[in-house]
């Protein structure tokens, strides 16, 4: 996906594709990328942004933006985007992914294919979804995930999302794998909590993976060691 072979061509703009590993933070990506460019050509300063966070847990595509292509970040952002994953139905966690311990435990002998099939319609369309606790979203200034670690409860609204496309792509209970078309905004684990609570037990999300934002696949994406490779190999 890169273009960009010099100093003055990374500044005058470049996406870079990432194919984010799992544990690795967004912006320890973005820091990463920011060090190389910067000792590579001896740069005080460089602009680096991504355009959408990934969670620690989840690995596949994120969208930097170098120079000044960062003013695009928000173009980026605002694509839908195409995530693949698994669920475990049966549990519940307060981060509504493996980050945090079970709390709840729920019956799941009652799921079967045809209530998984008939569930999945009703989270297709425009849908209202209230963001997970855990999460970096701002309620009177401070994140959201600052008032889970302190067990302090607190009200977050919902908002408005659209799911284009859901499907269940393997069952194996208490596990399910999924693919999901999403717009700007949907937490895909508050999507498998809900789902969870909609076939009447619970559910929290275990693996998860972009896949693409708007026309870019995370097949067209590059490595930590394979974009440190290419900088590295750059003449200034």
């Amino acid at each position: 996906m890169i273009s960009a072979k010099s100093k003055e061509e990374f500044l005058n703009g470049e996406v870079i594709l990432i194919d984010k590993p799992l544990e690795w933070s967004s912006f320890q990506v973005v820091n990463k990328v920011r060090w190389l460019l910067k000792k590579q050509f001896h740069l005080k300063k460089i602009k680096v942004g991504h355009a959408g966070t990934l969670d620690p847990l989840a690995t596949g595509l994120l969208i930097l933006c170098v120079g000044k292509y960062t003013k695009r970040i928000e173009e980026f952002q605002a694509q839908d985007k195409e995530y693949t994953g698994t669920i475990l139905l049966g549990a519940t966690t307060p981060s509504y992914d493996a980050e945090t311990e079970v709390n709840q435990t729920f019956p799941t002998d009652h799921i079967n294919e045809e209530l998984l099939t008939q569930t999945i319609k009703d989270f297709i369309g425009v849908i209202q979804q209230r963001p997970p606790v855990f999460s970096a979203l701002k309620k009177d200034g401070k994140r959201l995930y600052e008032y889970a670690r302190k067990g302090e409860e607190i009200d977050i609204p919902t908002r408005e999302i659209t799911i284009d496309e859901f499907e269940i792509t393997r069952i194996a209970l208490p596990e399910i794998d999924f693919r999901v078309v999403c717009s700007k905004g949907t937490y895909i684990r508050s999507l498998a909590h809900d789902f969870g609570q909609a076939l009447k037990s619970g559910g929290y999300l275990t693996a998860l993976r972009r896949t693409k934002i708007g026309n870019f696949n995370v097949e067209n994406s590059m490595t930590i060691e394979e974009i440190d490779t290419y900088i590295r190999n750059i003449e200034e």
